[in-house]
């Protein structure tokens, strides 16, 4: 038995469970957006956070990284268990093509999993939908949970794009605009001031060693 599942959000900086191979790459016709809700990790129900989702869009490549689980069906329904309830504001498990870095045109593997959401509020209650970029970087900046802070998970995001050497523009602006609302960069404008290694801004975390493990 061989389980893969692809991350796109904190699972490329911390999968949580034991993997046998981490793979970077990428999905096709998929964007990485902010706009599903977390109320039980970096969120409360009064003030969720917003955290990633994937939304369809045809020509779109989102890069994250696919972790492999082999060994059996013991250690692959550990791995699904623990991922299901990490990710419980997911409500759809999407099999997808995923390509290695440096070959666009063979998927390396044909159904790696992947957690979506339903981008419908009535059936899906912890969907946000999209919200202007101002409005976004204000609930970030702002949201706290029982694990950290809502800006930590966006911040390790931006960096972990970084380390596997494939920046987000929308992850870059995003988090650009929540340093301006917390006074981090003096009136520069999101596009004006872009990650640059040793010059990301990391943000002092509540968040203890063994939380940022299970649930980061």
């Amino acid at each position: 038995m061989v389980f893969w599942v692809f991350g796109y959000g904190s699972l490329v900086w911390n999968p949580g469970f034991e993997v046998d191979e981490k793979v970077v790459g990428f999905i096709k016709d998929y964007r990485r957006v902010f706009d599903l809700a977390c109320i039980d990790h970096r969120g409360t129900p009064d003030h969720p956070a917003r955290t990633c989702t994937l939304e369809k869009c045809e020509g779109a490549i989102c890069w994250g990284a696919a972790y492999c689980v082999r060994g059996g069906e013991e250690r692959e329904k550990e791995a699904m268990e623990y991922l299901e309830r990490r990710e419980c504001e997911y409500d759809k498990k999407t099999l997808v093509k995923f390509y290695r870095e440096g070959d666009s045109d063979v998927p390396f593997l044909a159904d790696v999993i992947v957690f979506t959401s339903t981008q419908d509020k009535i059936s899906n209650k912890y969907y946000l939908g999209p919200a202007p970029l101002e409005d976004m970087a204000w609930q970030i900046a702002t949201a706290y949970g029982p694990c950290g802070n809502n800006r930590d998970y966006l911040f390790l995001l931006e960096k972990a794009m970084f380390d596997i050497g494939h920046e987000d523009d929308y992850v870059i602006e995003l988090a650009n605009e929540v340093r301006k609302v917390l006074g981090m960069t003096k009136g520069d404008s999101p596009k004006e001031k872009k990650l640059l290694g040793a010059s990301y801004v990391p943000l002092k975390s509540n968040l203890s060693p063994l939380k940022v493990k299970a649930l980061a």
